[in-house]
């Protein structure tokens, strides 16, 4: 269980207090905490607890609380420079993923990050079925290898009609069951067709295991059917990863009419359909398309879903569903990668979802995404109309913006974070050179939504500054 904010804040003032004291000065007793702070014994002792674990403090048993001494680093500095040789040149380069998860400074809006603020997270929710599971005698047990059956089922009633529980792997997260099915269905050295742009963590995947990623053009009706064809021809790759709803970066639903086509150039070519739909519980309004596999009649579509998006980013919950050879394959790497899924995650998440909160939870989700969604798009039309929405959503959590032609995207983002808001450079998502700028822009990771105003702000001003910056003298 995650500790109370009571807790975190009298343990930041405790802390606070301790680094005004010299090491082996004591902290006040117990009882003066109690009465100075107004809290409980109980949430004193846990504050004081978690220091302890910090090692900011030390207790001695009916003396009292206090300073510990700084730790002395007794370790040798060893030459490393070995390890540059021994590794050689594979590269792994995490550098484009960061901005999803990197801390957030103080005062700084985040609008690069891949989540939902903590405000719309059913937090509550999601704690009570935690304890729930958590009481299970069986909780800390190993869990059959595909998942809990019932988590399967409720994945495969989720999916569609056609697709069966026994057909679907319980993941820990939808970014691992896309390493699973990448890494599973195309060797080292061999091409991978992506769209351009698209998720820099399909891209990462692929680079880190060897693999080639290789772009085709995405317009507003999705993945081009003609130049996949072609592509596949000119490559012979033997698989292509496609986000069919709401795309990550650019928003697009893959167009009714391409859906077949798209199915019918992988089975001319033999390949293999990675379908990501991280986004299935995301739209803003009306009905969401259902999956591609559903339209699938021969194991072509390797299917990845998750949790993590509509729920929280520390629910790593996800499925895979594939068939025949392909299926075997990914169940056997994923055993390789991890055993299996936490047994207590995994019943806390059947709690969750099959019970009346899961849908509250997403009805509220989607009437707040599709507010902010408008609030930023509103924002950038009246204080940067410069910048142009080729598309506004239906779904998702971002806007995909493209920049005039006199900006460099680099220096935009670096003048935002100096004006206090986080943005995305759209270069990493481009797999080849990218034809213009461009920034995603979160309107999910936001307290409320008058920081999507304030975050507009600073970045026409931002623009404003790297535009200034360009001028004649």
């Amino acid at each position: 269980m995650a500790e109370s904010s009571t807790i975190l804040s009298l343990a930041a003032t405790l802390r606070s207090h301790a680094e005004q004291l010299r090491p082996g000065e004591r902290l006040p007793s117990t009882r003066e905490l109690v009465r100075r702070h107004h809290a409980s014994p109980v949430t004193v002792s846990r504050a004081v607890a978690r220091l302890v674990a910090e090692g900011v403090v030390v207790t001695r048993p009916g003396d009292g609380t206090y300073v510990a001494q700084p730790a002395e680093s007794t370790r040798a500095v060893a030459d490393l420079s070995w390890q540059t040789t021994a590794l050689g040149d594979r590269a792994i380069d995490a550098a484009a993923l960061r901005v999803y998860l990197e801390a957030v400074p103080p005062g700084t809006i985040a609008m690069a990050g891949g989540y939902a603020h903590p405000s719309l997270l059913p937090v509550r929710e999601m704690s009570a079925a935690l304890q729930r599971a958590s009481r299970r005698p069986d909780a800390w047990t190993r869990p059959a290898l595909l998942g809990l059956p019932a988590l399967q089922s409720w994945f495969a009633a989720e999916i569609g009609p056609s697709v069966g529980a026994d057909e679907v792997l319980v993941t820990g997260g939808g970014q691992s069951a896309m390493s699973v099915a990448i890494r599973a269905l195309v060797p080292p050295g061999a091409p991978l067709l992506v769209e351009s742009p698209t998720y820099p963590g399909a891209l990462a995947v692929a680079r880190a295991a060897g693999v080639r990623p290789v772009p085709v053009p995405v317009d507003e009706g999705g993945i081009r059917p003609d130049l996949l064809e072609e592509t596949f021809a000119l490559t012979r790759a033997r698989c292509v990863y496609l986000q069919p709803l709401f795309q990550n970066p650019t928003v697009t639903v893959l167009d009714d009419a391409r859906r077949h086509e798209v199915l019918r150039v992988a089975a001319r070519a033999g390949a293999f359909v990675i379908e990501d739909d991280f986004a299935r519980y995301l739209v803003h309004e009306g009905a969401p398309p259902h999956p591609l596999i559903l339209d699938d009649d021969d194991g072509r579509v390797v299917y990845v879903t998750s949790l993590t998006k509509a729920a929280a980013p520390s629910m790593r919950i996800g499925a895979l569903v594939a068939r025949g050879a392909a299926a075997e394959r990914v169940r056997a790497l994923h055993i390789v990668d991890a055993f299996f899924v936490p047994r207590f995650l995994q019943e806390a998440a059947l709690e969750f979802v099959a019970g009346p909160a899961w849908n509250r939870h997403l009805r509220s989700l989607q009437q707040l995404l599709r507010r902010r969604r408008q609030v930023l798009v509103t924002a950038l039309a009246r204080s940067a109309p410069d910048i142009d929405i080729p598309q506004v959503p239906h779904g998702g959590m971002h806007v995909w913006a493209r920049l005039p032609d006199d900006v460099d995207e680099r220096h935009l983002a670096e003048a935002c974070r100096r004006q206090g808001v986080l943005v995305s450079a759209g270069r990493p998502y481009f797999a080849a050179e990218p034809p213009a700028g461009h920034l995603r822009l979160s309107f999910a990771g936001v307290a409320n939504s008058s920081d999507l105003d304030v975050a507009v702000q600073r970045l026409a001003q931002a623009l404003e500054a790297v535009r200034g910056r360009r001028a004649p003298s």
